[in-house]
């Protein structure tokens, strides 16, 4: 099953730069790896994220979407 996931910071403020996107690449990989989820695409803007996340019927997607958030905001 496929999830498209979109992350917008806090009154949209344009935060995200390429070395920055390129981090949360790696925390939302391994989020993912840890849920035997698969991130297949990333890509953003300034004020927010894409996410394209392949991922078992058996995971509640509300549980790998908190523990993105938690990566995500720190």
């Amino acid at each position: 099953m496929h999830v498209h996931l979109v992350f917008v910071t806090k009154y949209r403020r344009q935060i995200f730069d390429h070395n920055a996107t390129e981090k949360l690449r790696t925390y939302f990989s391994n989020v993912c790896a840890d849920f035997e989820a698969e991130l297949v695409e990333m890509d953003g803007e300034p004020d927010h994220v894409h996410l394209l996340i392949n991922y078992p019927p058996k995971l509640a997607i509300s549980s790998l979407v908190n523990s993105l958030k938690g990566v995500s905001g720190r």
